[in-house]
């Protein structure tokens, strides 16, 4: 964990100095092809970064961190588009640009009590996903079904703490406002709910401009949507890679086909005036069980099959030893005790 801890601080100057770069170059060319292929090196050589690390986490992290939602933004910058632009000043850039946070369109009317909501929201998690780590001690002993079901919670939470962490640091430095990543997804009442404007949606804002917004140009609002997908499973199977260090199996892709197709079918029901809608407390659950449904059958077995999963948990156990260890030391340092 030391050694990762290091080569995290190489990994951050190293990747800083490379978005400096691209504002740089992108502020002194054109967009386009000339733009492009001044940040060709950094799309080639992006993908490479996340194999310093040993640990799954720090892996898959800066994993999707940089190869996907930096290089899409990149690739939009390359063109024009997306959240990044060269008359951002570098500091704002270089966070935009590396961490999964999106600056707001316009300055929000501050909210004196965000900070502890946010704050107390992120500590609640950290408690359930303690909790839930002390459940895996009877992992074996669980059922199949609820073990996933755990999973899919741990995702989520790890996710969020995840983004949360990513933007406390861009807000702390940058001293503004971002966008949240998430938008309370247990309470979607349908998949395009769920999809598009409740779950992690700084992967959206970067598919909607890359891929959703041309496609559906050409060829009308279902393609748009089945291809965001599309891409969103390869994406994935590319972030599985660097988790298992596994061949992609195609599960993961069919895991977002399905449910692109069914986003996509239930917005042309959703178009037909007179047709039935489920109540909210009936769209919820079924929208929920759909997703981890779906997930059970295809999402979580290329995690399982390569024992992925128990590396994750014992990662995890590491972590929480290491941050009881660390506080200790520094409690022990003031005195106190």
């Amino acid at each position: 964990m030391e050694a990762d801890l290091r080569s995290l601080a190489k990994f951050s100057l190293v990747v800083c100095a490379f978005m400096a770069y691209a504002r740089f170059a992108s502020a002194h060319l054109r967009p386009g092809l000339p733009r492009l292929i001044s940040l060709l090196p950094l799309l080639l050589l992006f993908p490479f970064l996340p194999f310093s690390f040993s640990s799954i986490h720090l892996r898959g992290i800066s994993a999707f961190f940089l190869v996907w939602l930096s290089l899409f933004k990149l690739l939009l910058l390359s063109f024009d588009r997306g959240p990044l632009h060269p008359s951002l000043p570098l500091l704002p850039f270089v966070f935009v640009a590396t961490l999964p946070v999106k600056l707001h369109q316009s300055k929000p009317e501050p909210k004196p009590t965000s900070h502890f909501n946010s704050l107390l929201s992120s500590t609640i998690k950290v408690l359930l996903l303690a909790f839930l780590l002390s459940l895996y001690r009877f992992k074996n002993q669980m059922n199949h079904y609820l073990l996933l079901g755990l999973y899919c919670i741990h995702m989520y939470l790890a996710l969020e703490l995840v983004l949360a962490s990513a933007k406390a640091v861009a807000c702390g430095v940058l001293g503004m406002d971002l966008e949240p990543q998430f938008n309370k997804p247990y309470f979607s009442s349908s998949l395009r709910d769920f999809w598009g404007r409740r779950w992690n949606l700084m992967v959206s804002a970067v598919l909607r401009p890359a891929v959703y917004g041309p496609v559906k140009s050409r060829w009308g609002t279902a393609a748009g949507v089945v291809a965001t997908f599309l891409v969103s499973g390869l994406m994935h199977e590319v972030m599985f890679y660097y988790l298992t260090l596994r061949s992609p199996t195609g599960e993961v892709t069919a895991f977002f086909l399905v449910n692109g197709v069914s986003v996509a079918a239930e917005g042309r029901w959703a178009g037909r005036k007179g047709w039935w809608r489920p109540p909210k407390a009936v769209a919820t659950p079924l929208t929920l069980g759909f997703v981890a449904a779906t997930g059970f059958w295809l999402f979580f077995p290329p995690i399982i099959r390569s024992g992925t999963d128990d590396v994750v948990l014992e990662e995890c156990r590491a972590m929480m030893a290491f941050l009881e260890r660390t506080g200790q030391q520094l409690i022990g340092s003031t005195g106190l005790v």
